[in-house]
């Protein structure tokens, strides 16, 4: 069945763009142009996924976003024209899931649209909001993990990357498998994610860190090593 996402934008030709894209790749569409609008058409039409631009002039990305979270853990994507961190910054507090700068690649958006989706479904097969190891706990809702009391501040890549790992553990991921599950496109120079695993690690300290593993010539495993005495 074909997934339903709410596009909200208030340039007319931004939102024919995405409807024209998304509907050639078969997912549902529905729009609005304004941030009242996308409020009442996300309660009567119950999308999959919402794809919100930041700057619209009733109400902005972040409100709409805030207000989605409030009751719903659907995944949002802001859109903006301004590629600063700071708006990233705060897109991601209020709880959106990626975010992507105008004018983006067709084929990058629906990448990473489809690699939320596979997160997302991943994350509700669990059955749970939180991922705990040992003394790490990861919150999927919240997006914030702590190590016992301590809250560790991941990067958002960096805690996509170490959720992908811990929800599956003892599977071997391929950097390309991890592109694609967290970048949500194969383009990136893969050195990106053993660059993020470094980080990882670091933050985590040890014993955590010894819980992704280097699987040599194939790629990187999560292991709870609390259980593993050969670790």
């Amino acid at each position: 069945m074909s997934k339903k996402i709410l596009v909200v934008d208030d340039e007319e030709n931004i939102v024919e763009f995405l409807e024209s894209i998304l509907k050639k790749e078969e997912f549902l569409v529905v729009t609005a142009g304004s941030g009242e609008e996308a409020l009442r058409k996300f309660k009567a039409e119950s999308p999959e996924m919402v794809l919100l631009d930041v700057m619209m002039p009733d109400m902005d990305g972040f409100e709409v976003c805030q207000q989605l979270r409030s009751t719903s853990d659907v995944p949002v994507v802001m859109l903006t024209a301004r590629d600063e961190d700071m708006d990233k910054i705060i897109g991601l507090e209020m709880g959106a899931d990626d975010y992507v700068v105008k004018p983006f690649n067709p084929k990058e958006l629906v990448a990473r649209i489809n690699a939320i989706f596979r997160r997302f479904e991943a994350s509700r097969k669990l059955n749970r909001q939180k991922v705990q190891v040992m003394n790490l706990t990861l919150d999927i809702f919240r997006r914030k993990a702590w190590k016992g009391d301590q809250l560790i501040d991941f990067a958002p890549k960096e805690f996509d990357l170490l959720l992908v790992l811990a929800c599956t553990p003892d599977q071997v991921f391929s950097r390309e498998e991890l592109l694609r599950e967290v970048w949500g496109y194969e383009y990136v120079d893969n050195r990106s994610v053993d660059v993020h695993i470094k980080y990882i690690r670091e933050k985590l300290g040890k014993p955590l860190s010894n819980c992704i593993q280097t699987v040599w010539g194939k790629g990187y495993k999560f292991v709870d090593v609390s259980k593993d005495r050969s670790a």
